[in-house]
């Protein structure tokens, strides 16, 4: 443990200041695919009693039409944060008729790529902007692709501590820079440390042989219908999830913000050849919004991300040039098939001490430490239950498990404080159940959904399907409270009210409301 991180946590620890650690906000995003009956993927319309997909605020599409993303409220305890989770599944699964919920998170068998339905918004120019974005990642990086779900878990620190630690530090910039620099410094020590989540939580060492459509890889046969790696953690975080060659060159740097949001502004604005043979047009109707490295900024694949909420109108980065950082965006957490949510509170408050650490502890520029950053997590994703494993820490060898071990200390200091704050043992037990993972690699989700599927004589997607099911039956066992039955339905029927508002109030064609989307980022020099 640095030297830094003790005196960060002294003060934080003090009387004084310790509750501001319960004023940490979070926040989840699960994606989950809509299946019939039989596992295959729904060909049917977003269902109109879960409202509009542009405008409902808590229930939305990804990428397909049947990908359906659900959005909790933000609060300050992770209980709370998946007690609203729980409430929308429920919600959700009564209006499915008949579908389910996919648990994992590589797909279901899909079918031809062209028959799997990109999602729709509706006539207004915004929802229309968001449906030929998704027509540019089709022509992109295919459909197939894209049908894979994740976690996306949102946490931030209360605005009061930033500035609490820049006094104490003698630091003399602005609270918002100093703030913004401390979540960039956050991000820096998560890429060091990230391949420990994939370990604990990575859940996908499995696919359905179609995902791969042919195309040549280094999986192992699992059976008739499934590939695999046996010591994978999560493939769906491997190249043969996301990846992208447009995107191998564009490596934004995470040592301040200006650099961050210049490399994304760039990569917004540069042509890309290969693009620029497709067009944004065929026959006439729109394919991609434009012929760049990325079409919007939110194209970038990243396993974390800087966040500021958003005004009407503005776009990420503008947010993040103007006002600086608010909040971070978990982007590479896998499905827990054996969770109705996903995720339960164990690892929510893992996640939170262990992001807490990496806030704290010292973290230094990255500089050439990047692609040892990338080697371990992609090591880890592809054999983090390998026995013997070892990474790279800072140019030599380190055994996995001893690194682990050293991790684990610091990460558990982190979750003493947040106990002390919250009163109880809740952190330090989420602590210490991760550490058991470490001694019996058996305990992990990788290794039990592979177990799994050997016990039962199950495919991937016989095993997905079999678990969708148990967690409709467990969503569908308990009723909404009419008070929350009442709040949905109204939710549904205002949201498509407002989409319909947005139809009707929009002006001039889309081809002008889409060129002024795209000059709003080339605005963004000059600032």
């Amino acid at each position: 443990m640095s030297d830094i991180l003790t005196r960060r946590l002294a003060l934080l620890g003090d009387s004084a200041h310790l509750s501001l650690l319960t004023e940490c906000q979070h926040g989840i995003e699960r994606e989950t695919l809509r299946v019939d009956e039989h596992g295959q993927l729904a060909q049917t319309p977003h269902p109109a009693a879960l409202g509009s997909a542009l405008t409902h605020p808590q229930i939305t599409t990804d990428y397909s039409e049947a990908l359906l993303e659900f959005i909790t409220p933000t609060a300050h305890d992770p209980a709370k944060v998946l007690e609203q989770l729980d409430i929308i599944h429920r919600f959700a699964t009564r209006q499915l008729d008949g579908e389910l919920l996919w648990s994992p998170s590589m797909p279901c068998p899909l079918p031809e790529e062209e028959q799997i339905p990109i999602a729709h918004y509706g006539d207004s120019h915004i929802g229309k902007l968001k449906h030929v974005y998704r027509r540019g990642l089709a022509v992109r990086y295919g459909r197939t692709m894209q049908c894979i779900a994740g976690i996306h878990y949102n946490f931030s620190l209360p605005e009061t501590l930033w500035p609490l630690l820049r006094q104490a530090e003698g630091d003399t910039r602005s609270d918002r820079d100093y703030q913004s620099s401390r979540y960039i410094a956050l991000i820096r020590n998560f890429r060091r440390y990230s391949w420990m989540l994939m370990y604990l939580f990575g859940a996908s060492p499995a696919l359905d042989v179609g995902f791969m459509r042919g195309r040549p890889h280094q999986l192992e046969i699992f059976d008739a219908d499934t590939l695999y790696l046996p010591y994978a953690t999560s493939l769906r975080m491997s190249d043969l999830g996301y990846q992208s060659e447009a995107q191998a060159s564009l490596t934004p740097c995470y040592n301040d913000l200006q650099s961050y949001t210049e490399s994304l502004r760039k990569a917004v604005a540069t042509p890309y050849p290969p693009y620029a043979e497709i067009g944004t047009h065929r026959d006439g109707e729109w394919v991609q919004l434009n012929t760049n490295i990325l079409q919007i900024e939110n194209e970038y694949y990243s396993n974390i991300r800087p966040k500021r909420v958003t005004r009407t109108g503005e776009r990420p980065v503008q947010a993040l040039i103007a006002r600086g950082v608010q909040y971070i965006e978990v982007r590479c957490l896998d499905i827990n098939p054996f969770l109705p949510l996903g995720i339960d509170v164990m690892e929510s408050r893992f996640l939170d001490a262990f992001l807490l650490f990496c806030a704290l502890e010292e973290s230094p520029p990255l500089n050439g430490e990047c692609g040892e950053c990338t080697q371990n997590f992609t090591k880890v994703v592809k054999e983090g239950r390998k026995p013997g494993l070892f990474l790279q820490r800072q140019g030599a060898p380190i055994s996995m498990l001893d690194w682990a071990e050293r991790l684990l200390g610091c990460i558990d200091r982190c979750a003493k404080l947040l106990d002390t704050a919250y009163g109880g043992s809740a952190y330090h037990v989420s602590v210490e159940e991760q550490r058991h993972k470490f001694i019996n690699p058996a305990l992990t989700p990788s290794a039990r959904v592979l177990a799994e599927m050997r016990e039962h004589g199950e495919s991937f997607a016989e095993f997905s399907l079999r678990q969708s099911k148990v967690h409709a039956d467990y969503f569908r066992q308990a009723e909404l409270s009419p008070e929350q039955q009442a709040l949905f339905e109204q939710m549904a029927e205002q949201s498509l009210k407002d989409q319909e508002e947005l139809e009707t109030a929009d002006q001039g064609d889309f081809d002008t409301f889409a060129a002024a989307y795209q000059a709003s980022i080339l605005g963004t020099l000059s600032v």
